[in-house]
């Protein structure tokens, strides 16, 4: 392929995360960016019971049911001659690790807070694992329709709990939870927005006027007019001046303001981040660091998604493309298992609903269908210089269970159903010695994922589950392997098992428990993210 087509089609790539507290709003958001991007026609609002409309995003019947997110959706769309790629990621705590995961795929990030709440526990842990990567944050301040906390409070607030440096991009128009609008300060240009009580499921017709406009006061109220260009001119001041450089490094966010539920400010949104956020980077691997125009094609395995398709029942292995032109049929090396296999029909998403690809470049996310060979962080690259991308972590449980089949005659249903969800990294599975047939030990982040899986099981494999939770909160593997270990304490504080790979495993009742068997073993390490040795060989 020609070399400056190539570095064309990568450039205008956009790839991003949106990361937020549970129910700031993150699905909403993703609805009215497809809305606005002419992806879809009309939003589906999680709070619409009443006419059965739900968020594209949301696929899994449980989604449509409670209303939150419990998997990650891959949704991409074009828009003013860019291609854009959303990974909207769970915003609930007990499904953090597949976000984790798919932080690993993205550019950027899109972090929502909640204009009442300002900064959440489950936002300052996903900002630190963006921030420990070094990609660019973007912040949009959602809810602004309601009630909300002093905008210079909230980028106070901002800066002080996150400690990154913030520049608004745009600026909230109202007083006392009654907004207008937002203020675009590089435009100097105020959009106001009407309301039709709606919930903003169709493109929302805005009026954009000048600020010195005379007859903006009138149409405001000259107590907002006045509070308006108060605040512009404290920020023009006090602030510092934009600077992308910084932007893209990570050390300033810029902070955009509006109400995804009612479409303040949404499309602004859109139409400065594709401008300002980053085009596809380079990636660390094996031979050294890999620039997204090499023409040679490279991806990484980043998740693993089953039944997304309840008609055919099949299971897709989502790529990162970091590098060169996907072709349609091509044949990459899987480094893990050191052969060679076929990009057969490639997906691309608008939540379950597909089209093939006939192309895809460095930035892109596709979706391969997969026998159940792929896993998690496999690297696809040539067979002729074949390399690893940095591996993608697990993350400890703390959470666990005996899990087992209600229905004797359902094993294999039972079995099939455990080993999926265990390659999508949904549950981590162990067993001891003692396990009785197909029972095993699921471990999870969060306590919700049982229940999910409880649903999973019987949903998409027929096998209703009995779940028996265990009084243990830590997952330890041991190194050395055949490390003889000290373990001053009662049975039934520690439990022994192995995990897939036969490796040992021990389970701790509470951190008393694992700290003294650390302190009697000091020559063996007890870490909390399996070894990567066995994930190395086709096995």
């Amino acid at each position: 392929m020609e070399q400056t087509r190539l570095h064309d089609e990568i450039n205008r790539r956009r790839t991003f995360a949106i990361i937020s507290h549970p129910d700031a709003g993150k699905t909403t958001l993703t609805e009215k960016l497809l809305l606005y991007g002419g992806a879809i026609r009309q939003a589906g609002s999680v709070k619409s019971r009443k006419t059965r409309t739900y968020a594209v995003s949301d696929w899994m019947e449980i989604e449509k049911q409670r209303g939150i997110s419990v998997t990650s959706s891959v949704l991409n769309f074009d828009y003013n001659g860019y291609h854009i790629n959303i990974l909207d990621t769970p915003g609930h705590q007990d499904f953090s690790e597949d976000t984790y995961r798919t932080l690993v795929a993205a550019d950027s990030a899109v972090m929502l807070l909640d204009g009442a709440k300002g900064v959440e526990a489950q936002t300052k842990k996903l900002f630190h694992v963006c921030r420990k990567r070094g990609i660019p944050i973007f912040t949009f301040v959602n809810k602004l329709d309601r009630v909300c906390k002093n905008p210079f409070d909230l980028i106070d607030e901002l800066e002080k709990t996150l400690g990154i440096h913030s520049y608004p991009v745009t600026w909230p128009v109202g007083i006392d939870g009654v907004f207008k609008g937002v203020y675009n300060r590089a435009l100097k240009r105020l959009e106001l927005f009407e309301t039709d009580g709606d919930h903003g499921i169709k493109v929302t017709v805005s009026q954009v006027m000048e600020l010195y406009n005379p007859e903006l006061k009138a149409l405001i109220g000259s107590e907002a007019y006045n509070s308006l260009c108060e605040d512009i001119s404290l920020l023009d001041e006090a602030g510092e001046e934009f600077d992308i450089a910084k932007v893209l490094s990570g050390k300033v966010t810029p902070v955009f303001f509006g109400s995804a539920m009612s479409n303040f400010g949404v499309q602004q949104f859109l139409e400065d981040f594709i401008q300002m956020a980053p085009t596809p980077g380079q990636r660390n691997t094996s031979m050294g660091v890999l620039a997204p125009d090499d023409n040679e094609f490279s991806g990484f395995v980043f998740k693993i998604q089953a039944n997304m398709d309840p008609k055919h029942r099949d299971r897709l292995a989502f790529v990162r493309i970091c590098s060169g032109q996907y072709e349609k049929g091509m044949q990459v090396y899987n480094t893990r298992m050191q052969k060679n296999i076929r990009l057969a029909q490639p997906q691309q998403f608008l939540a379950q609903d597909r089209a093939v690809v006939e192309e895809a470049y460095a930035g892109d996310i596709v979706g391969l269908f997969d026998s159940g060979e792929l896993r998690i962080g496999d690297t696809l690259c040539s067979e002729k210089n074949p390399f690893r991308f940095d591996p993608i972590p697990m993350f400890p449980a703390e959470h666990f269970a005996y899990v087992s089949a209600m229905d004797a005659g359902k094993r294999k249903q039972f079995v099939k159903g455990i080993n999926q969800l265990q390659t999508e990294g949904a549950i981590q599975v162990f067993r001891t010695s003692e396990s009785a047939g197909e029972r095993r030990i699921a471990g999870v982040a969060g306590a919700l994922q049982l229940e999910v899986l409880s649903y999973r099981m019987l949903g998409e494999y027929n096998a209703e589950i009995r779940i028996e939770q265990l009084s243990y909160q830590h997952a330890r593997w041991i190194i050395p392997e055949e490390a003889n270990l000290d373990l001053p304490v009662l049975e039934g504080d520690i439990l022994r098992v192995v995990d897939r790979f036969d490796r040992p495993v021990i389970l701790f009742r509470n951190n008393w428990v694992l700290q003294r068997i650390m302190n009697k073993n000091p020559n063996v390490e007890f870490t909390d993210i399996a070894p990567l040795e066995h994930e190395s060989i086709a096995d």
